[in-house]
């Protein structure tokens, strides 16, 4: 049985010799918990120091230190991952730096008569319609409603009684499709 820790104001010294141990001799699984779960390195990092600040701030007696450590990192995982922006158009295009190599937007949507344009707009439209087609009905529809009939999520999950996080889901699964599907486009017009 693991001994418990309840952290008293009187014991300064003795209590930052016990984080100290802690942190010491749990930092190497927890972060190879958190790395299984989470997308980048810099992203399990913060993970880590999130649980071990929750544990510093903690007044309460641990009766488990392992799995009370193991239960916080799980739960600031799915906090994370719950708060994590939705991807959009313009994420479809952008390099692995996260740079937008060319103004999509601007290509997109400007009402210019540009011959160059308007083929690059048309090409852009019939590759994009083939794409959603090779989606799932619900991935598709989520997809078009949110990004480009700009329809919130909240409003969407009440029209369709799915949840919010379902319908980012979904859409999130689409956008990865999309992204792939037209990288071939992207790459040729990069390189034209």
């Amino acid at each position: 049985m693991e001994k418990t820790l309840t952290i008293t104001p009187g014991m300064a010294g003795e209590t930052k010799r016990n984080i100290t141990q802690v942190i010491n001799d749990y930092s190497k699984r927890l972060m190879g918990f958190i790395r299984k779960r989470v997308t980048n390195e810099a992203d399990a990092e913060d993970v880590l120091q999130d649980v071990f600040y929750q544990f510093v701030g903690n007044t309460q007696p641990i009766e488990q230190m392992s799995a009370w450590l193991f239960t916080v990192a799980r739960n600031k995982i799915t906090d994370r991952q719950r708060k994590r922006k939705p991807e959009a158009l313009e994420d479809i295009f952008r390099d692995e730096e996260g740079e937008e190599s060319i103004n999509w937007s601007e290509l997109l949507f400007d009402a210019t008569n540009n011959p160059e344009r308007e083929y690059l707009r048309t090409l852009f439209w019939e590759e994009l319609n083939s794409a959603l087609d090779e989606l799932p009905a619900e991935q598709r529809d989520v997809f078009i409603k949110h990004e480009l009939e700009g329809v919130p999520f909240k409003e969407l999950s009440e029209q369709t009684g799915e949840t919010v996080n379902t319908l980012i889901s979904r859409k999130r699964y689409a956008v990865l499709h999309l992204r792939e599907r037209l990288s071939v486009l992207k790459d040729e017009l990069l390189n034209y």
